[in-house]
């Protein structure tokens, strides 16, 4: 276990130091400004919702990978640090800045759809990815249309989500406790996963007790102290139900060494996430993880990439742009497939 807490470790840093790297400093904005001027490159820039969020490092490096492939593109990336104050002045810096297109991963999709509008006001076309800005975040018409003026790249929470609760449905006991783990408030992805939640396992399965609910906001710091607390009220949780891979992780780290939880290296709870990241893989591996649904940032970031560069080019409208990427579900059986692809990219080094 302490191996894998290293390897772990080794992996959120490298993670990291790419996301920054992807990220690019004042110096790389300038020389982009420079190039702009020239007529030889189209100018995007990504915004991240947050650095420190590993499935938004992931896309990041995904996003940097995916640009190599467009000499015509001159690619930027910003991080929003999952404040929305924060990820609005980005966005009105994109603005300032005259970006050719921007692509858009929000924090809170109905704090920056009006700067979203923003951007289409000033002639910039914007692509909103994981997750999609739909009308009613921006009126609250309750208009499950994208945006108007805007186009997107995206998965499916609520097939993400059905994944594991499908499963969960014949795996977690009769009379279990279980706990729930939330993304933010207001996250589409996060509000569609756990809705789906209810749909595909929580009503079929009314002797199942929620022992506690919170947000713990993507991150596997503030999943690991709502743990600690639940851990502490003295009744087994038999279930960790989790929007996302990284906090299932943060609960996770909360109970491995605690016998009552974990006894000769057998887990006696299950886990269940989204995002397939390299992380969650791993724990999996572990046997700590139950299962996760492949959100893939690479898919992601490809298909970004591609339209941005029609769009840039005059090729399509970004109003055109309308796609989905696919919710594999990984489990003991073929973590093994999922693994050896981090490996080979990277991200996990064995």
């Amino acid at each position: 276990m302490k191996t894998m807490k290293k390897v772990l470790a080794v992996i959120m840093t490298l993670m990291m130091i790419l996301a920054l790297a992807a990220c690019g400093g004042g110096a790389s904005e300038e020389s982009t400004d420079e190039s702009a001027s020239s007529g030889e490159t189209k100018r995007v820039c990504f915004v991240a919702r947050a650095s420190a969020d590993t499935f938004a490092a992931w896309l990041t490096n995904e996003m940097k990978k995916a640009a190599e492939n467009y000499p015509d593109i001159e690619l930027t990336c910003v991080s929003g640090e999952a404040d929305d104050n924060t990820e609005n002045g980005l966005l009105e810096d994109c603005i300032t800045k005259k970006y050719d297109l921007v692509i858009v991963q929000s924090n809170n999709n109905a704090a920056q759809a009006p700067y979203v509008q923003k951007l289409i006001d000033a002639g910039i076309p914007v692509i909103t990815t994981n997750p999609t800005t739909h009308q009613d975040d921006l009126d609250g018409s309750g208009s499950t249309e994208v945006m108007e003026g805007t186009g997107t790249v995206d998965a499916d929470p609520v097939a993400q989500a059905a994944v594991g609760a499908q499963r969960a449905v014949d795996e977690i006991p009769e009379n279990a406790n279980v706990v729930v783990l939330k993304g933010p408030s207001g996250n589409y992805h996060a509000d569609k996963r756990r809705e789906a939640w209810d749909t595909y396992f929580f009503d079929k399965r009314s002797d199942v007790t929620i022992l506690g609910e919170d947000f713990a906001n993507w991150n596997s710091d503030e999943a690991l102290t709502l743990m600690e607390a639940w851990v502490q009220k003295g009744t087994h949780i038999d279930a960790i139900i989790s929007m996302n891979d990284n906090m299932a992780a943060g609960a996770i780290e909360a109970i491995k060494d605690n016998p009552e939880y974990v006894q000769d290296g057998k887990a006696n709870f299950l886990a269940y996430g989204v995002d397939g990241t390299a992380q969650g893989c791993l724990l999996i591996e572990e046997g700590l993880l139950t299962a996760t649904a492949l959100q893939s940032a690479a898919d992601l970031a490809v298909k970004n990439m591609e339209y941005a560069e029609k769009v840039v080019n005059g090729e399509m409208a970004v109003t055109e742009v309308n796609d989905f990427v696919d919710a594999p579900e990984i489990n003991k059986d073929n973590v093994a497939d999922f693994i050896k692809i981090y490996v080979d990219n990277g991200e996990i080094q064995r």
